[in-house]
């Protein structure tokens, strides 16, 4: 069955969730459990507003939740197939041979 255009964009709207490094690093890091903000913030290389504004197009992509704690929110993947997804990833990327194995 061919998808219909429509559908092709929401097909390739759910892969650009994950074209973004920081969004990679994001899901990394929530792959063990829920993280606050300030959590990824503490771990990333990178700026408050940048982590919030990538946890928005995870989150907008239906590929994390969010769960306010206080006056924290937690954000966590919702989506199983977002781990199975990168590991597949990692071994096209290792069957290419790279010289460190990848893992996620």
């Amino acid at each position: 069955m061919k998808l219909e255009s429509a559908e092709l964009e929401r097909v390739a709207t759910f892969f650009r969730a994950f074209s973004e490094p920081t969004r990679l690093s994001l899901l990394q890091e929530m792959k063990d459990g829920g993280r606050t903000v300030g959590e990824l913030v503490d771990v990333l290389p990178t700026t408050q507003a940048n982590v919030s504004k990538q946890l928005k197009i995870l989150h907008e992509a239906g590929l994390i939740d969010r769960v306010k704690e206080g006056t924290s929110v937690r954000y966590s993947i919702c989506e199983p197939v977002v781990l199975e997804l990168c590991r597949i990833a990692c071994d096209k990327l290792n069957r290419d041979a790279l010289p460190r194995k990848l893992t996620f």
